[in-house]
């Protein structure tokens, strides 16, 4: 696991990660709690925070509550206070401000380990629960509470001047295949189209037959490009059906996130694109910022 320790003595920092580092963890140690707290904030991969309730700048409730504000359902952290003076009131107090354990220090082997194997079963069930809670169960990808949750993170890591490209996706005459082939024939196309859609960047099925992707990083020309190119994935793949292979195909919207705009009004704008390139043949890419400006002029 990954872990990270915080106390004012180094040598309480050397007696713990001695003690856990052989054991294949890996452990990065701080004295200062601020730095510690952003640490864990920026590294979704510490599974633990152990801190003594003595440090500075932030007091050890104070990083106890702060991480688990974090952490809240977002991400399994398994929090463990840690004081030389073990009493009724300081157990109290951790346990009140977000620790899930509470240990003296410098701890004993025997309690540690112990302490995180129980880390480790209650990481892995709430790393579980997170992934059922945030994974729509046909598909596997995203689902439409997750996926704006995460563009909404996206959003604010690119800033107002960075790069970011959506793209909405549908897939062409699904009723009709529902209808025809059977919802067992409509679930597998789902699955077939959604492990096209997965390989990269932030995906999601909205619902129905609707998906979206989030490309951080990517200009327009390169969102058209990579939506063209699950577009022709998307026309090469063969659904075995009742009644032979189910050809598919799908439309695609494509938008780019411009200064001061919101994660909806950039799918809004995706969403546009979308719906004329239904009403124009479908199969197809379109633009948000150029496609519908020449449709609409024509």
């Amino acid at each position: 696991m990954h872990i990270v320790v915080v106390d004012s003595s180094r040598v309480v920092l050397k007696i713990i990660a001695d003690l856990l580092e052989p054991r294949g963890h890996v452990v990065k140690v701080f004295t200062d709690s601020e730095a510690a707290l952003a640490f864990v904030t920026e590294t979704p991969a510490v599974h633990v925070l152990m801190t003594s309730l003595e440090v500075r700048p932030l007091s050890g409730l104070e990083l106890c509550w702060s991480a688990r504000l974090l952490a809240e359902s977002k991400r399994p952290l398994h929090i463990i206070a840690m004081s030389s003076a073990q009493n009724a009131r300081n157990l109290a107090e951790a346990l009140d401000s977000g620790a899930d354990d509470f240990i003296e220090k410098p701890p004993g082997p025997d309690a540690l380990y112990a302490r995180l194997r129980a880390a480790e079963r209650l990481t892995s069930m709430q790393e579980e629960l997170i992934r059922l809670a945030e994974t729509d169960p046909l598909t596997g990808l995203l689902n439409r509470r997750a996926f704006f949750a995460r563009a909404q993170e996206a959003a604010r890591r690119v800033g107002a001047h960075g790069r970011l490209c959506a793209i909405l996706a549908d897939i062409d005459h699904f009723k009709r295949i529902n209808d025809t082939q059977g919802h067992d024939i409509g679930d597998a196309v789902l699955q077939a189209v959604a492990k096209i859609f997965g390989a990269e960047g932030i995906v999601g099925r909205l619902g129905g037959e609707e998906f979206a992707i989030l490309l951080p990083h990517h200009a327009l020309e390169q969102g058209e490009a990579f939506a063209s190119r699950l577009r022709v994935l998307v026309a090469e793949q063969r659904v075995r059906g009742s009644r032979g292979p189910v050809r598919l195909t799908c439309s695609f919207g494509v938008s780019e996130w411009s200064e001061g705009e919101t994660i909806e009004g950039l799918l809004k704008r995706a969403d546009i694109a979308l719906y004329e390139a239904k009403t124009t043949g479908r199969d197809r890419v379109v633009s948000a910022a150029t496609d519908i400006i020449l449709a609409r002029a024509g």
